[in-house]
């Protein structure tokens, strides 16, 4: 092992970033596949403390977050997880509140919660007005975040809305499928400070519905184009194999009239999306899908290196592991 893979910030220094990303499940232990109590002794954060910190990223993407739940021991789990990574520099951002999903069955409210968001240091005020958006800290949520152990330039929230129709999904710790309403997603950008340059990091989870998914992948293709590239989109895609880059690699739908559906002084959107790790990360006690993505513009395919998806013990997926020369 060299310096640089001992030690993060020298590895920063030699021109790799590690990046990763993991739908954690709210930090729930797992064994086989089946969820398991946080053994006795140990506080509700530190399964998922743990799990974060074994994986050393200096750029990571997380799902599934919970913001002061019952069932998690009430935690602020992206506090807790950015300082298990030693990652002084995220935001977590939250498009429901606790209740505010429906329970298997039931129709979701008509109304829209609006989109939370904060970091370390923010008062409330100060991270709504930030991307238009309300903060309550003290109300249980759902969500998720970006950590970053290299300086933000700017950040960027956005809410997803969920899709009207509902889907039966296998849920862990329950037998069969349950009847499932989406939930409204949240995606975070944020511009970073390379070693070469700024370049743009995109954390998202959409929506289990398939097609609804499809349009919140070109809704956050759109939103980002104006941001420095290259550009890496991490996340939860509920979208399987390759189909996030073919998507993503689609031109931009045109009008009746021949135009393309987007404002004169719109940026080009890029056709050069990568998928830069092409591994299974779920179910995580025997991996066969691809949920859980790594794809860049502005970068080869080939530049990939050291991608791994290690057990942690929480959670039904693994995480994405990937090195990147940025």
């Amino acid at each position: 092992m060299t310096a640089s893979e001992a030690d993060p910030r020298g590895r920063a220094r030699a021109g790799r970033v590690r990046f990763a990303t993991f739908n954690v499940l709210h930090g729930r232990s797992m064994r086989d596949g089946r969820p398991v109590a946080v053994p006795a002794g140990c506080g509700p954060e530190e399964p998922l403390v743990r799990a974060v910190a074994s994986l050393d990223a200096d750029v990571l993407a997380l799902q599934e977050l919970d913001h002061l739940q019952e069932r998690s021991g009430r935690v602020d789990q992206a506090r807790a997880a950015a300082a298990g990574a030693e990652a002084p520099y995220w935001r977590y951002a939250s498009a429901f509140p606790a209740g505010a999903a429906p329970t298997a069955g039931q129709a979701p409210e008509p109304h829209e919660p609006p989109l939370w968001l904060y970091g370390p240091h923010e008062t409330g005020s100060e991270a709504g007005a930030e991307a238009g958006a309300g903060v309550s800290d003290g109300v249980p949520s759902h969500g998720i975040a970006l950590l970053s152990r290299l300086p933000v330039r700017h950040w960027r929230a956005r809410r997803l809305a969920p899709a009207p129709v509902p889907m039966p999904l296998r849920t862990p710790g329950r037998r069969g499928l349950t009847v499932s309403w989406d939930q409204p997603r949240a995606a975070l950008a944020a511009v970073l400070e390379g070693k070469r340059g700024p370049f743009t990091v995109v954390a998202l989870h959409l929506s289990f519905v398939p097609g609804w998914n499809v349009r919140q992948l070109l809704e956050v293709r759109a939103w980002t184009a104006d941001l420095p590239g290259p550009r890496i989109l991490l996340g939860d895609l509920n979208l399987t194999g390759a189909l996030p880059r073919a998507v993503l690699n689609t031109p931009a739908r045109k009008s009746r009239t021949g135009l393309r559906r987007t404002r004169s002084d719109s940026p080009p959107l890029p056709r050069d999306w990568q998928d830069l790790a092409r591994t299974p990360t779920y179910p995580a006690h025997r991996p066969l899908v691809r949920f859980d993505h790594v794809l860049a513009t502005g970068i080869p395919a080939d530049a990939a290196t050291h991608v791994d998806t290690p057990p942690t013990g929480i959670s039904d997926h693994r995480p994405l592991v990937v090195e990147l020369p940025l």
